[in-house]
C-alpha cells in the first residue's frame, strides 16, 4: 500500500505540473491564431484549428419565474442545460418560456490533430 501511496502523490504531482504547462501552451496558442484572425492553420505534421461554441448559462431565479409549474422546477432542482434542453425536446418547456432566463456564453476550443 505505502507504494501506492507513494506513486499516487508523485503522480498527482506530476499531472498537477503537466495541466499547468498545457494550460500555458493552449494559452499561447489561442492568442497567436486570434492575433492571426486563424481559425484552422497547418503547422507542421499538425492540423490546428480553433471552434468556436455557445453555452447557456442559466439564471436560477428568472428560470424559476419562467417556469409554468413547479413540479418541473423539482425536475431541474438547479439550473442543467443538458436536463433543459431535453425537457424542450419532449415539449414539457417551449424555448420561448425561456428566452430570458439565460446569457450565452461562447466558448472556443483548441483542437489539434495530426496529419
Amino acid at each position: 500500500m505505502k507504494i501506492e501511496v507513494s506513486r499516487y502523490y508523485q503522480l498527482k504531482k506530476k499531472q498537477k505540473l503537466i495541466e499547468q504547462e498545457l494550460a500555458q501552451l493552449k494559452e499561447q496558442i489561442m492568442a497567436k491564431m486570434m492575433e492571426e484572425d486563424s481559425k484552422e492553420q497547418i503547422i507542421g505534421s499538425y492540423k490546428v484549428k480553433l471552434v468556436t461554441s455557445e453555452r447557456k448559462e442559466y439564471q436560477e431565479n428568472l428560470l424559476y419565474d419562467a417556469l409554468p409549474d413547479p413540479e418541473l422546477w423539482r425536475m431541474l432542482s438547479k439550473p442543467d442545460q443538458g436536463k433543459i434542453t431535453g425537457l424542450i425536446k419532449v415539449g414539457a418547456l417551449q424555448e420561448e418560456q425561456l428566452k430570458e432566463t439565460y446569457t450565452v456564453r461562447q466558448q472556443v476550443a483548441l483542437i489539434i490533430d495530426k496529419k
